[in-house]
């Protein structure tokens, strides 16, 4: 037997590699879980939770303050010439209990959109909703009740008369925004603006031609061009068009034919004709003088008492100013100026191109007829129909903006930031 010291030593594999490699298996697997959930973490899309507590309750309590003094001041304004007019079946009531019904339709639009999803539910709808909009309005251009020279009025069975071109504000700002978001370049060429404006052209015919209602396609206009200028990059493509487009509309009235050029002159000199032609104007100018700093008091109007046509409609902001005076009708130009900023806010703070921009149309939908109204009202620009957000009586008006007030808080709960 060959002794130990002798004898060959057998070398054994060094371990050592092997648990090395076992180790580094071993920390793979205890690491690599945490590396996928980060980088997973990072690619994902951003989770945007739902909750009441994200909802812009400003913009809520400011709509629904001029909702508010919407009902007040139009049984203030209505309440005399429906008393004494066979019209309105001598109820003093009845604008105010129609305006009333229309409010709480509203709000319960306002809960419902409020509640589905803008971006998978509502969105849905934004070409349906368009094609429904255009048909509707060459159903009121073909059957429309006409009042003041324009066909604004489709009567539908149990339901009344429908403003038809209150809906297709709502339905173009809903389809300008889901085609750009769809396309986003569109915006950014000529070819696609123009392809844009066929849309939009399509509505402002009926409307404007059709209809003959020339200051809703205006307004139609503004809402779908405004869409257009936040998310093109040809800015000043916009403004030279914006410009060439006041020009146009200023020679067709200036040089025109019809009521409207009738309604122009009147606009350099109502007191030329203050009993017939420039009546509305003079009376309107009136009623804000003799409102004073405080008012003559809630109810207590004089023009309203036979002087001013329609009263209660387009020319309501002139009882305001008399009744409340400069301190009243100052809240109501600063509750529109709340609505708007927070409309604006909402679409700075969206979630995606599609909240943004039909945020911003919801914006224009109440700014641009504010400011037409009141700038009528005070004849800083010529006389034309255009109701008083939220305030004029009207149900279909008041119904579609507190709906897309409700589009509005739909977009503030998905907000990127707080």
């Amino acid at each position: 037997m060959q002794p130990l010291r002798d004898r060959p030593l057998k070398v054994m594999p060094d371990p050592e590699p092997r648990q090395r490699t076992a180790s580094r298996m071993s920390m793979q697997r205890t690491v690599e879980p945490e590396v996928i959930s980060r980088t997973k973490t990072e690619f994902r899309p951003t989770v945007y939770k739902v909750s009441l507590v994200n909802m812009d309750y400003t913009l809520l309590i400011t709509m629904s303050l001029l909702v508010l003094i919407g009902l007040i001041m139009v049984y203030s304004a209505s309440y005399y010439v429906a008393a004494t007019s066979v019209r309105f079946g001598y109820d003093m009531f009845r604008p105010l209990r129609s305006q009333a019904i229309a409010a709480i339709a509203g709000f319960a639009a306002l809960i419902i959109m409020a509640n589905f999803s803008y971006s998978t539910h509502l969105r849905k709808f934004a070409v349906v909703g368009y094609i429904a909009a255009v048909a509707l309005l060459i159903a009121t251009a073909l059957f429309g009740v006409e009042s003041g020279g324009a066909r604004r009025w489709l009567p539908i069975p149990l339901l009344g008369q429908f403003q038809t071109s209150e809906v297709a504000k709502i339905a173009l700002a809903m389809f300008i925004s889901h085609f750009i978001a769809v396309n986003k370049k569109m915006a950014d060429t000529y070819k696609g603006i123009a392809t844009l404006g066929v849309f939009i052209g399509i509505m402002v015919a009926i409307i404007g031609v059709g209809t003959n209602n020339m200051s809703s396609a205006i307004i139609i206009v503004i809402i779908g061009g405004g869409i257009i200028f936040v998310a093109s990059e040809k800015t000043w493509a916009f403004i030279g068009a914006g410009i060439a487009g006041i020009v146009a509309l200023t020679a067709v009235l200036a040089f025109g034919v019809g009521f409207r050029a009738n309604r122009f002159a009147m606009w350099f000199d109502p007191f030329a004709d203050p009993s017939d032609a420039g009546l509305q104007t003079v009376q309107s100018l009136f009623a804000i003088g003799s409102g004073g700093m405080f008012g003559l008091g809630l109810g207590q109007s004089r023009q309203k008492l036979g002087f001013i046509p329609e009263v209660h409609n387009d020319v309501i902001f002139s009882v305001i100013s008399e009744e409340l005076g400069f301190i009243g009708a100052s809240l109501v130009l600063f509750l529109f100026g709340v609505y708007v900023w927070r409309a604006i806010k909402i679409a700075i703070n969206a979630k995606d191109m599609y909240g943004c921009l039909l945020a911003t149309g919801i914006a224009l939908m109440v700014a641009a007829p504010a400011i037409i109204n009141i700038a009528v009202v005070t004849n800083t620009i010529p006389n034309t129909g255009v109701p008083l957000p939220f305030i004029s009586h009207g149900g279909t008006s008041l119904l579609v903006l507190m709906a897309a007030t409700g589009v509005l808080l739909n977009i503030s709960r998905y907000q990127t930031k707080s």
